[in-house]
């Protein structure tokens, strides 16, 4: 652009021109428009393709045009003192990266707009970015076409930072959703708020009551989720290939179980709970069950209709199977799989206090474990308390009980069972040792046994003795039929 001076040129608004608020910048584009008629001459007709092909020709418009005046609000905007010094150093205000922006204003003088508009950028004297929207207007003149232009600007620089920001802020918001260590899921709840504001309509109070008659309405609530994105943690952890897989097998992915946790979710949110936690159980594509932490959320500025709700998920299956594990540990013993003593002491407790009436009880110990572990090392002996415990899990369903109380004492307690059913549980404990002994070879498994059957419930554990003292009188004709002596095996509970 260059400067002409207008001096005397009969513009007769230049004091209005002068104090205007907004920077104004009256322009000559006369050679512009030869140059437009001159290209169409040579047949041009697309001139945005024309000017992609080679910017130089931008910079060519750019430099037909000449700044005639500009006001006092265009030169504290670029920060300068005259308007000599501003047109002096234009190459650092109009630079090349605006020339994109000037190419769709050249555009539509080219298709013969008396108005032409736009964002660009431009800068000031000490190098700070100027977004401007600016707007030009063609002034009619009856001596050349396009010799009084002028373009009105405004600063937009503050709410274009503002929107730069906020798109920085949604890039980093979108890339820790997408590398967040959890599941991620955001979700449309909106149908499902129109369905309860319509119960409330309806004058439905107690919202659990009415999902305990009508099953369905938790049903037509899942249907009605509308799941808008996941992130890439939910496609490893549900195992699927894409997105478009994931989504199109959500029956697949959501548990039996689902259905009574999303009611209570339903629930957390007719009372107007909109941040609550659950734990629920999905599945992987591949079927593998998922222990779930659910955390759901509505968006702030969502809560009038739940148009946007976050749920994030974190995968808890190997800590529940922890969990498993140290619940399996307090209450079995590791070597027999049995319960263990503790287990024993909390189920005869638990007899006691709800009076059950009938209680058969059969004590159990292992003849020979300690010659076993003499003469062929603990290892013989661990391998005949392996053994029994495949017995006893055999021979023992529930409600019974099975547990190793001592090193090679067993228990089994028989809710419900009388005398018969006893000796009928304790003689196929004794069949299935038999049929042990002919699929293991080295020491064969011995056991001396007792029973009792207890009808009161406030004697239980005397009863439980009695069992015991039969078992110890079972033991010692054993060991006389052996030739043992007594102190052989009495009190040794060595394992």
């Amino acid at each position: 652009m260059e400067q002409h001076d207008v001096a005397g040129d009969g513009f007769g608004m230049l004091d209005f021109f002068e104090v205007m608020p907004m920077p104004l910048w009256l322009e000559d584009y006369s050679e512009l428009y030869a140059q437009f008629e001159q290209w169409r001459t040579q047949g041009i007709s697309d001139l945005r393709a024309w000017l992609h092909e080679d910017w130089t020709r931008v910079q060519h418009c750019a430099r037909l045009m000449r700044v005639l005046r500009v006001n006092r609000r265009t030169l504290d905007l670029y920060e300068a003192g005259s308007q000599d010094e501003l047109m002096a150093r234009l190459p650092s205000v109009l630079r090349d990266d605006m020339l994109e922006g000037f190419a769709e204003e050249l555009v539509q003088m080219w298709e013969g707009r008396r108005t032409f508009h736009g964002n660009t950028f431009n800068y000031t004297l000490s190098g700070m970015r100027l977004d401007l929207s600016l707007k030009g207007v063609m002034l009619a003149d009856a001596n050349r076409p396009w010799d009084r232009i002028l373009v009105a600007m405004e600063d937009i620089t503050e709410l274009q930072d503002t929107r730069r920001q906020a798109q920085t802020s949604a890039g980093l918001a979108r890339e820790f959703f997408e590398q967040a260590p959890v599941s991620l899921w955001v979700e449309d709840f909106s149908q499902i708020k129109h369905l309860l504001d319509e119960l409330r309509l309806q004058g439905i109070v107690d919202f659990r009551t009415f999902l305990d008659v009508h099953g369905e309405f938790v049903d037509r609530c899942m249907q009605e989720i509308r799941v808008i994105d996941v992130n890439s943690y939910t496609l490893k952890m549900y195992k699927a290939n894409s997105r478009a897989e994931l989504l199109s097998r959500l029956d697949d992915v959501f548990h039996d179980d689902m259905r009574d946790t999303f009611a209570e979710q339903l629930i957390e949110l007719w009372e107007g709970r909109l941040f609550h936690l659950k734990e629920v159980r999905n599945r992987t594509l591949q079927g593998d069950l998922l222990h779930i932490h659910l955390q759901l959320s509505v968006f702030s500025g969502h809560e009038g209709d739940w148009s946007m709700v976050l749920l994030a998920l974190t995968d808890i299956t190997a800590r529940k199977k922890a969990e498993a594990y140290l619940e399996y540990l307090g209450q079995h013993d590791v070597l027999t799989q049995l319960k263990n003593r503790s287990f024993f002491v909390d189920e005869l407790s638990r007899l006691t206090h709800k009076r059950v009436q009938l209680v058969g009880f059969i004590a159990l110990d292992l003849n020979n474990l300690k010659l076993a572990n003499d003469q062929s090392g603990h290892a013989a002996g661990d391998d005949l308390l392996r053994r029994f415990g495949e017995v006893l899990n055999k021979a023992v369903d529930r409600p019974a009980t099975a547990a190793r109380i001592g090193g090679d004492e067993f228990m089994v307690l028989l809710p419900g069972m009388d005398e018969a059913a006893t000796e009928a549980v304790l003689a196929n404990i004794r069949s299935l040792v038999e049929l042990n002994n002919q699929y293991y070879s080295g020491l064969p498994l011995s056991v001396s046994a007792g029973i009792a059957v207890c009808r009161d419930p406030k004697i239980l554990e005397k009863t439980m003795r009695i069992a015991d003292r039969a078992m110890y009188e079972d033991k010692r004709r054993y060991y006389d039929q052996h030739g043992r002596r007594s102190d052989d095996w009495r009190g040794n509970s060595d394992q």
